[in-house]
């Protein structure tokens, strides 16, 4: 049985990927700092507490067959609201797992974030479109990214994932698991009676993709590191490969809310406090390369998980 590592097992993702790993047999050796944990344990197999900034704690990872580094300070206000942290632990700490990557040999997956790219100047975008980062979470990403390029060459074979934005519950041992989007903040306000507020000018695209189909890919991943002998990075689009305004999700809740509750809130477009973020108004992806590569595509629509996502809620 091949031995996965991951690290930020027991957060929003990482709970996640580590259930489908042991649902398909894999053995998973997990490791977390707890610092934004979800959970503690899945599926019977014990989380380690382990900080990827120190090389010690990622060393005790040097018997995996494969090593998934899914810990990060994730999200651009995380970043701005803590800054040395964000950089230790997405730069540091991804050039700790990287070391370790090379001096054992361990094929490597490494998410990256569609934040790299800052505002798209060519669509569809792809694995090769230019970085200009935006914001700090998009520069220590990016950071990472290199160092990842830097260490795998010649010495490992590592995959990096140009990660859109997710987002949807999933469960883990019958606990709902979770995080802050902008889908769950147009539902939370319309539960309580109040109207959906989109940042101006409401056109700014995303693509947005299941946190159970990321997940995924993940797997799909491992199963190809497996069986290569290759080295160096390959960079796959992980995205549903649809371009969706903000605009556009709001009403989409809006019309869920009214299909399940039986009352539609209001949506009002307000003043952007968030000048660092992508404004574009198209966001298409290319996801070709990693459906005929890795064997992976988004599976869950948005319109179905806005309505399962306020069922929940509900």
């Amino acid at each position: 049985m091949a031995k996965i590592g991951v690290t930020g097992a027991a957060g929003y993702i990482g709970s996640r990927v580590m259930k489908r790993l042991l649902e398909e047999g894999y053995g998973v050796d997990a490791i977390d700092d707890f610092s934004n944990n979800q959970v503690d344990s899945v599926q019977g197999v014990d989380i380690r507490h382990g900080d990827v900034e120190n090389l010690e704690d990622v060393e005790t990872l040097s018997d995996s067959d494969v090593l998934l580094h899914l810990a990060a300070v994730s999200g651009a206000d995380d970043c701005e609201e803590d800054p040395e942290e964000a950089y230790a632990s997405n730069v540091v700490g991804t050039e700790n797992v990287a070391r370790l990557c090379r001096e054992e040999g361990i094929p490597l997956v490494f998410p990256c974030s569609m934040a790299i790219i800052g505002d798209p100047v060519e669509f569809p975008v792809t694995r090769n479109h230019p970085r200009n980062p935006l914001n700090l979470y998009g520069f220590t990403k990016r950071v990472g990214e290199s160092n990842v390029e830097l260490f795998a060459e010649d010495e490992f074979p590592a995959h990096v994932y140009m990660k859109s934005n997710v987002y949807g519950h999933h469960a883990v041992d019958g606990r709902t698991v979770g995080k802050s989007t902008v889908i769950n903040f147009f539902i939370d306000r319309a539960s309580s009676g109040e109207p959906l507020t989109v940042y101006e000018p409401g056109t700014q695209a995303r693509d947005f993709v299941h946190v159970r189909d990321v997940a995924e890919a993940y797997v799909e991943s491992v199963e190809r590191l497996l069986g290569t002998d290759e080295t160096g990075v390959e960079t796959f689009e992980v995205a549903s490969g649809r371009s969706t305004s903000i605009l556009e999700v709001a009403e989409m809740v809006a019309d869920g809310f009214e299909r399940v509750e039986g009352g539609r809130p209001g949506v009002e477009v307000v003043e952007n406090p968030r000048p660092g973020e992508a404004m574009v108004d198209r966001f298409e992806v290319y996801t070709a390369h990693t459906r005929e590569a890795l064997g992976w595509e988004a599976s869950t629509s948005l319109e179905d998980a806005v309505i399962e996502t306020i069922e929940a809620d509900l």
